[in-house]
């Protein structure tokens, strides 16, 4: 009796697995409801979300709150090594991109945004907070925190569109060094609300450092990516 369950887990994972294969379940394409699914394959709901589970940590298919299951769509390409920003990287692989403000303010910075950007004690930074989506799916959620010393007036502009092209514009500076921390993580409370996922779910957290071309750090981004949403590809030259 033991061995019923994990047997009936694997079995549903292949059953489904073959739908994704075969294209009948599509990219972006909704998973019947977990009741049909219970009785479609003669298990409980715990067998069955057992299963569903698995296949989430395969990155094939994903769950939003209160709407159901999902087949995860193309992972999106990243490659840190090359200079470029969210929009422009989306749509070069022929995706639509589009981002949302949730909070943009100047608050007293923490110790952690201190050390990252260097500040002294009891300094502030801009915060600006944002979620992206990839064809209208939410898959990232991250926090820009920015020196203000060098960018006055900033919460002025239209903060929806590439900073990376707002610092070039409006204040002539342009990105130089930039340090990259990769990290699988669990989603914190705040991310996990702006991705409409439950907390704790498996993400991908990169923390970008970023030096100006006069080696100035200049701001630092925290990023919480879907851990089914990207691939980091990198190609080093000779």
């Amino acid at each position: 009796m033991r061995d019923e369950a994990p047997r009936a887990v694997t079995a549903i994972c292949r059953a489904l697995q073959e739908q994704l294969e075969h294209g009948l379940l599509g990219p972006g394409s909704q998973l019947p409801a977990e009741r049909k699914l219970s009785e479609l394959f003669s298990t409980t709901r715990i067998t069955l979300r057992e299963a569903l589970g698995q296949l989430e940590a395969q990155g094939l298919i994903y769950r939003e709150e209160r709407r159901g299951w999902f087949v995860s769509p193309p992972r999106l390409a990243y490659n840190p090594l090359v200079r470029s920003h969210f929009h422009a990287m989306v749509g070069e692989q022929g995706r639509v991109p589009a981002t949302e403000v949730l909070a943009a303010r100047l608050l007293p910075a923490s110790a952690e945004i201190c050390a990252l950007l260097e500040l002294p004690a009891c300094s502030s930074a801009l915060q600006i907070r944002r979620a992206r989506r990839i064809d209208g799916r939410l898959v990232l959620y991250v926090e820009h925190y920015l020196n203000p010393q060098y960018f006055p007036g900033l919460l002025d502009f239209d903060l929806t569109l590439s900073l990376t092209d707002l610092y070039a514009s409006q204040y002539g500076i342009r990105y130089g060094r930039v340090r990259f921390d990769m990290l699988p993580t669990a989603l914190p409370v705040e991310a996990a609300a702006a991705l409409k996922v439950a907390v704790g779910s498996p993400a991908l957290r990169i923390t970008r450092i970023n030096r100006d071309q006069h080696g100035r750090l200049i701001d630092c981004d925290i990023e919480y990516w879907r851990h089914d949403a990207l691939r980091v590809s990198v190609e080093v030259p000779e």
